[in-house]
């Protein structure tokens, strides 16, 4: 019976309470307090379990009951009566769905090998128990081809993701707030509070951002940094760090290995050589310089922002190098923040339990490629989950292309509609957030909570553990699971070190082991080998070493214009999608838009000889000239042809942690109707 599996929620007739959190992609992972009344969400709101929410949540989270019941919302299983992306679907029982999917399965391992099915999922919306545990155990033992990502190479070359950073609270003790790559805003607005405490007591705030973001257009400072540069920028600081004697040499000699090289690499970008590759004012430059070498406190948060090109993971690794070379750590609310994801010491791979198959392994980032040019053998079954590739992922076109395959089994397991879901044989309703079980994460903010169902599934939806499970036991892969997801957080919760479980059951505020404050080399300190600092950021143009050279601008004369994705305040990635009123706009710079006599409002077509957009302009300074911004996530319906800003960015990926280059695109940029 669809369903059996799922714990009953606390529901009453009348009106209650539930106690749950967010886990959707962002960086605060919030706690919320959710009003029930006749078995349906009535209200979303903060809870003020952690000081940093103080009851404050997104009003992407809080209008998440119009995804819940609207109009959207996958019901019941569906097959595909009509063409590919047409949208013409049956309704199917479950146990028909099932077994039609367990046929195709067994169907392509029995004759092209387990290697042909493919599973992608993305989870960022999701936490510990919703992605990459059940599903990664079924896909395992099928021996299905191994879905990859980002290595995080920036990081652990440098401190370690395990290391601690600063926590929100200490950012009013600093003097000195660089937000570099990121926009609180859009993700992680519970740090703002503590950014306006810290300039009330005169801290200075700068921002480095090719878009003027909220904070930007607040800051002391703002340096509209050309995408793809930020690792000249950070160079060029840390030159002047040693050059003008603020660098702590104590400190590097105590902590650090590769200051001779990272010192040679940052000579070869002088303040004016740097601010002209960057784009940047020279005096600005100097000036940021000037103020994070001679103040103290002083942290910065890095984003993902800068890692979105083809110098991602040498940016990275220069930004994350200025505190050691400042002497910025060992005092609060000194340091940087980058993710504290790994602040918990919970291991993914310990909560699996499964040993990897030595299968085939596709890059997330390469699905297009993967499914038009992959062979021996091709992928004949493509299971999407928790994730939305036709939104999201690089070379769009390509990936529509590989969908459209007649000889390809294309099965989503989805709560809405999307525009990858469109596109396949069969799909299966999938729960949210507030119908199961989970364990949510924050990245950012040191925030640790349990999910717990506010209703019952809508409709038959159904979890990612039962939806597993089930295939499990009709595959012979797996028993059945009697206790269902309460059995699979039970088993989680036993595995996680010291009290967390314990702190997680009781509904108590749970601390990571280093307490949620912890001052960076004093608290915490590198888990590299020998506890030092490897300082191995990128280098000058001449060095080879993977992830260290430094790539020019990919623009051309017939492509000049970089454009960029930037997460938007309507949609969690392409979460929400489906609740955009209008066709997008795209944020131009007044220059470029009157060298093509573009007015505020002309629809207008992005191209490139990837594909097109075809959208709405909007004439703003926010963006640098030379800059275009669409949102990030859009679906089709949100543009005039159906084509969104990853119809744009190629599949190429950053050396060597393997992510994507989604800021490499570069695009002309044209009046609609205009050739």
């Amino acid at each position: 019976m669809p369903g059996r599996d799922t714990p009953s929620p606390p529901l009453s007739w009348g009106r209650s309470t539930v106690s749950t959190a967010c886990p959707l992609d962002g960086q605060d992972a919030c706690s919320l307090s959710v009003t029930v009344e006749r078995g349906r969400v009535v209200k979303i709101a903060g809870s003020p379990l952690h000081p940093s929410i103080a009851g404050a949540i997104d009003d992407k989270v809080r209008r998440f009951d119009r995804r819940l019941y609207g109009p959207d919302r996958v019901q019941h299983p569906l097959l595909r009566t009509g063409p590919r992306g047409s949208g013409q679907f049956a309704r199917v029982p479950w146990d028909e769905a099932l077994d039609l999917l367990v046929d195709r399965l067994n169907e392509a391992r029995a004759t092209f090998g387990g290697d042909s099915i493919l599973p992608y999922h993305s989870g960022r919306s999701n936490g510990l128990l919703t992605d990459n545990l059940e599903d990664a155990r079924f896909f395992r033992r099928l021996g299905a081809s191994q879905l990859t990502g980002p290595t995080g190479a920036a990081s652990t070359a440098l401190l370690d993701e395990t290391m601690p950073g600063v926590a929100y609270e200490d950012y009013a003790a600093a003097r000195l707030i660089v937000i570099w790559g990121s926009n609180p805003s859009t993700s992680g607005a519970h740090l703002i509070p503590y950014v306006q405490q810290a300039r009330e007591q005169g801290a200075r705030l700068v921002v480095i951002d090719p878009r003027a973001t909220p904070l930007a257009r607040t800051a002391d400072l703002y340096l509209p940094v050309r995408p793809g540069t930020d690792v000249v920028v950070a160079l060029a600081v840390i030159n002047e760090l040693f050059t003008r004697g603020w660098a702590d040499e104590a400190f590097l000699a105590a902590h650090a290995d590769g200051v001779d090289r990272l010192r040679a690499a940052a000579a070869a970008w002088p303040i004016p050589g740097a601010a002209a590759e960057a784009g940047l004012d020279p005096a600005a430059l100097a000036r940021f310089a000037e103020w994070y070498g001679t103040t103290s406190p002083a942290v910065i948060r890095c984003g993902a922002g800068q890692a979105r090109n083809r110098n991602g993971v040498a940016s990275t690794r220069a930004i994350l190098a200025l505190p050691a070379v400042g002497g910025k750590f060992g005092v609060r609310g000194g340091g940087y923040t980058f993710s504290n994801a790994g602040a918990w010491g919970i291991s993914q791979e310990s909560l699996i339990d499964q040993p990897a198959p030595s299968t085939r392994a596709v890059n997330r980032y390469q699905l297009g490629r993967a499914l038009t040019t992959l062979g021996d053998p091709s992928v004949k079954v493509l299971f999407v989950y928790n994730a939305n590739p036709l939104a999201t992922a690089p070379d769009q076109q390509a990936i529509r292309r590989g969908l459209m395959r007649e000889d390809l089994f294309t099965v989503v397991h989805e709560q809405v509609l999307t525009d990858t879901a469109l596109h396949a044989d069969l799909v299966l309703p999938a729960t949210t957030f507030l119908e199961h079980y989970d364990i949510a994460r924050g990245d950012g903010a040191y925030h640790l909570h349990l999910v717990q169902p506010a209703i019952a599934p809508v409709g038959e939806s159904r979890s990612n553990h039962d939806l597993f499970r089930d295939l499990s036991v009709r595959l012979g892969l797996g028993d059945d699971d009697a206790l269902g997801e309460a059995g699979l957080l039970m088993e989680a919760i036993a595995r996680m070190p010291g009290n967390l479980g314990t702190a997680l059951m009781a509904g108590e505020r749970a601390e990571p082991p280093t307490g949620p404050r912890p001052i960076q080399f004093v608290d915490v300190h590198p888990s590299t080998a020998g506890g030092r600092l490897q300082l191995s950021p990128a280098a000058s143009a001449a060095e080879s070493e993977a992830g260290d050279a430094y790539h020019l601008d990919p623009a051309t004369e017939q492509y000049p214009l970089a454009l960029i994705s930037p997460s938007s305040e309507r949609t969690i990635a392409s979460t929400l999608g489906e609740q955009r009123p209008s066709i997008a706009k795209v944020k131009v710079h007044p220059d470029d838009a009157h060298s093509r006599a573009i007015a505020d409002g002309d629809p207008v077509r992005i191209f490139n000889n990837l594909g097109d957009v075809h959208c709405n302009a909007t004439i703003t300074p926010e963006v640098r000239p030379g800059t275009l911004a669409l949102p990030l996530g859009l679906w089709a319906r949100s543009t005039y042809n159906g084509q969104t800003g990853t119809a744009l960015v190629p599949d190429t990926l950053t050396a060597p942690d393997g992510n994507a280059c989604p800021n490499d695109a570069r695009v002309q940029l044209e009046l609609l109707g205009r050739h």
